[in-house]
């Protein structure tokens, strides 16, 4: 049997050493881990809104402006917010580093409903023809202002949606042309310090619910099949605003003409709306977007210029979709002396307009009394037999349908996608509303997204519930306060469909420079939504939204264009005391801050949702309240 030794001094020595390195480095592995916990669980607390709110007013007296503020605090004072100032300076010169802490200066009263890319003095210079004038030109380098565009005199809170489709503030929209223009037809009426719409229009003096339920008695309006319209020549958006209560969302447009800002009257009502015109440029919208389109005495002369208008309607109408057409020529018989027309010019009209709504392989659905409906085929299978009769206009070749921003229209018929049988829908089925807004889109289905496939868009969906819940925890998002949403890069959708269920509608933007176009898709779940390129001003008036969310909007457009125009440009769009989210880098927020600050905004930087250690974070930030001088006025 083996005789046991006792170990060596030496050995015994050299194995109480390696113990004691053993419980040294547990002990530091412990100690990290501790204090790693800790500190995450410090930071990952989202700072609740406090009972006094961390947001001051600037030159506003809430008693003078007749309400109470309903601005979001960003926690309590003894939160700090995070301060990445020591590490990420701008680096300037002496000159550039004093402007860079200067304030923008307040821009004079006259520029309160400033357009840029609708001025109608620098429209003044491009051709009459087909409207041009009215199109998008945008200002040069040597026409921008950097100002900030100020709210008139007295300017109040709008009234909360479903308050505001009916009634708007005098002083916030100061035009009294279109109800004394439009008095006869119910547009809208001044009734002391508030204006009133009753809902009516030109080819409705019953009012637009009243019209509605008489499409509704032709086409089925209310199983969920049509969710997405357009409104062409829109006035001031009631069509829109009372489909909204049969969960049909339009988008109106108008452009900005003599009729004065008939578009700001439908977005202070809380519609949705974007100045537009149908002239030589297609719409900024893809192609199959919309379920109904729709034009009540619109002016557009859709039988002219080869049906040059109706080829564009075409392109953005969904396979099976409604084009409805009242006024004239439309019931020539029985309106011939009010229009102050022969009956021979009127049926001329009506004639060449039916050529063309045949030329297009649509169908005539009903004519009764002042409407009259068409419907584009579900699919060209028999198209191609139709043009054998009717050469013009030809069908559109080598050409990307989606393609929409500043490209000229064709008098062309846009080619559906291939089916297999005249029973399919081109392109694809849809949901009904709402199983539509979370069933994966027929363009995701395809695959004509680069990159995005079904459960990529699955992931999508989760993240941007999980990101709205942690918004939800710091904004008042669910009670009212906002009403008419932007995001202004919008990806699939996400953002939006993550607030279906609170009283908001959202303007979803896809920004022509990203690697992918994912507006088609957003307009398949039932949102609705227009190309921009944020280098040039977006097609809307001052003051006419309550949130605008970017999310990585400025890593885009850094290297592209000056960001501090477009933050002059996002707070030309806030309304006072509105709100703007923005989520990127740490570099990126801390330059955005800057110069949020040189506007009159309060802003934080908040962690991202995930914790402290995620780069990216999340900047909130308030418009503060202040208005012109009310001497700028006399």
């Amino acid at each position: 049997m083996a005789k046991e030794y006792p170990a060596s001094p030496k050995a015994q020595q050299l194995q109480e050493s390696k113990k004691q390195r053993l419980t040294y480095i547990l002990v530091v592995s412990a100690l990290c881990v501790a204090f790693y916990v800790l500190g995450a669980w410090q930071n990952t607390t989202v700072p609740k809104p406090a009972a006094s709110s961390a947001i001051t007013k600037v030159g506003c007296d809430p008693a003078a402006a007749g309400q109470s503020s309903a601005v979001p605090s960003f926690g309590s004072a003894s939160q700090e917010s995070l301060d990445f100032e020591a590490h990420h300076q701008l680096s300037l010169d002496d000159t550039d580093a004093e402007a860079a802490v200067q304030p923008f200066p307040a821009c004079p009263l006259n520029f309160s409903e400033y357009t840029p890319c609708e001025d109608r003095k620098r429209g003044r210079r491009f051709e009459r023809a087909m409207l041009v004038y009215r199109e998008r030109h945008c200002p040069g380098k040597d026409e921008e202002i950097r100002c900030l565009i100020p709210a008139p005199p007295k300017y109040r809170t709008p009234f909360k949606w479903p308050q505001s489709r009916d009634f708007a503030w005098f002083n916030n929209i100061p035009h009294k042309e279109l109800s004394i223009e439009k008095a006869v037809q119910n547009w809208i009426q001044l009734d002391g310090q508030r204006f009133r719409f009753p809902g009516g229009g030109t080819m409705f003096p019953r009012g637009a619910d009243a019209y509605i339920d008489d499409i509704g008695k032709l086409i089925s309006l209310m199983d969920g099949k049509i969710r997405t319209a357009i409104d062409t020549g829109c006035g001031v958006a009631s069509w829109g605003a009372y489909l909204l209560k049969r969960n049909i969302l339009a988008m109106s447009f108008a452009p900005r003409d003599t009729h004065e800002a008939q578009v700001q009257f439908a977005l202070e009502r809380g519609v949705p709306a974007i100045i537009g015109v149908m002239g030589k440029q297609r719409l900024p919208y893809p192609s199959r977007s919309f379920d109904m389109a729709h034009c009540s005495r619109c002016l557009i002369p859709w039988h002219e210029f080869d049906g040059i208008y109706l080829a564009e309607v075409d392109r953005i109408l969904r396979p099976g979709g409604y084009w409805i057409l009242s006024g004239p020529p439309i019931n020539w018989k029985t309106h011939y002396k009010g229009w102050e027309r022969t009956k021979e010019d009127l049926k001329e009209e009506q004639d060449n307009i039916e050529d063309v709504a045949r030329s297009l392989c649509w169908n005539k659905v009903v004519e009764k009394g002042d409407l009259s409906i068409w419907q584009k085929p579900k699919n060209h299978l028999e198209c191609a037999n139709i043009k054998k009769k009717y050469k013009t206009p030809h069908i559109c070749k080598r050409d990307n349908p989606d393609a929409a921003w500043y490209k000229q229209m064709e008098a062309c018929v846009t080619p559906l996608p291939e089916v297999s049988n005249q029973g399919e829908i081109a392109g694809g089925a849809l949901e009904r509303w709402p199983q539509r807004a979370f069933a994966v889109p027929p363009r995701v289905k395809r695959g004509m997204i680069p990159g995005i496939d079904a459960s990529k868009f699955e992931e999508d969906k989760k993240l941007w519930e999980k990101r709205v819940a942690y918004y939800k925890r710091t904004l008042p998002i669910a009670d009212g306060r906002y009403r008419n949403v932007m995001d202004m890069n919008a990806n699939l959708g996400g953002f939006a469909a993550s607030l279906v269920k609170y009283p908001v509608w959202v303007m979803n933007v896809v920004p022509v420079n990203s690697d992918r176009d994912t507006l088609g898709a957003i307009y398949e779940r039932g949102f609705i939504g227009t190309y921009q390129d944020w280098c040039e001003a977006f097609s809307t008036y001052p003051r006419t939204y309550d949130l605008l969310h970017a999310d990585n909007l400025f890593s885009i457009y850094q290297d592209r264009c000056d960001i501090t125009n477009i933050l002059l440009e996002m707070d030309r769009i806030l309304r006072p005391e509105g709100t703007a989210i923005i989520r990127d880098t740490v570099d990126v927020l801390t330059k955005v801050q800057a110069i949020a600050k040189r506007m009159r905004w309060e802003s934080r930087i908040l962690d991202h949702e995930d914790g402290p250690f995620n780069p990216e974070k999340v900047l909130v930030a308030v418009k503060t309240y202040w208005t012109a001088d009310e001497s700028e006025q006399h």
